[in-house]
């Protein structure tokens, strides 16, 4: 028997989870490469200048999957969730 309530889908927070997975996957790959990766990323947040970001292992074609923004906004919300534990 079909439902009468709507269904709800989150897309906000599928995005999320794919922009963490974007961002776990360049800190790693400069990481790899010997360099800061937090010093990298921000650099690459602060300037839009992709050659803050390697090229290994793709990084730098997978971060532009991502707006600026976006890895700020999930960056801020994770840091926020770990103060509020």
């Amino acid at each position: 028997m079909p439902s009468n309530e709507t269904m709800k889908f989150n897309i906000n927070f599928e995005r999320d989870a794919e922009i963490k997975e974007i961002i776990t996957t360049v800190y790693q790959a400069l990481k790899e490469k010997g360099y800061n990766p937090i010093s990298q990323m921000v650099g690459y947040i602060l300037s839009g200048d992709p050659t803050y970001i390697t090229s290994h292992q793709n990084a730098r074609s997978i971060i532009g999957r991502a707006e600026r923004d976006e890895l700020l906004e999930v960056i801020l919300k994770k840091y926020l969730e770990d103060c509020e534990k």
